[in-house]
């Protein structure tokens, strides 16, 4: 099958414009190819990230990964945490595995696949570069959450308190 197709925008230039601030990784590079343990084809772990410069007022972060490169109308959820306290600026690597605790308060939604944790990359074999756009949003409160949601429900939720944002893009092809 051809996969020939417009790459869509950034997924978070479509929303309300909000401060930025600083996200990095020990692991991963924007705009640079992930290493294989961040895959599905290898470890499925979730990468080291870290965060400084979030607003003042922030009361919860949430972080996500998203795959807007995915064959969908869509794009593909891969992971979503919530209500991380304003004290914890970093999550280590392996964060997304479901027996990592998490802080109290904060909470798991399901992503793409129907899991919980982290859902490494995955692009279609043969498919251009996937962007892995992983965001850090800063709240103003904390996000109340149906149980069993998913993660596009926990960005539509989040949205109304996100104050600041913080992006790091790297990519991944088979």
């Amino acid at each position: 099958m051809d996969l020939t197709r417009p790459y869509p925008p950034e997924p978070y230039s479509l929303l309300p414009v909000v401060p930025s601030f600083l996200l990095t990784s020990d692991d991963v590079t924007e705009g640079e190819p992930m290493d294989i343990r961040h895959c599905v084809d290898g470890a499925n772990v979730s990468p080291q990230l870290s965060w400084s410069g979030a607003p003042p007022q922030t009361r919860a972060y949430a972080v996500s990964c998203f795959d807007p490169d995915a064959p969908t109308p869509a794009g593909y959820w891969h992971w979503t945490v919530l209500n991380l306290p304003p004290s914890h600026v970093s999550v280590p690597r392996d964060f997304g595995n479901v027996d990592f605790p998490l802080p109290k308060g904060a909470v798991r939604v399901r992503n793409d696949s129907g899991t919980l944790g982290f859902d490494g990359a995955a692009p279609p074999p043969g498919d251009h570069p996937h962007r892995y756009v992983f965001a850090v949003h800063a709240l103003d409160q904390a996000v109340d959450v149906p149980e069993g949601a998913g993660c596009t429900v926990a960005a539509f939720l989040s949205l109304f308190h996100t104050i600041g944002r913080a992006t790091l893009s790297p990519t991944y092809q088979r």
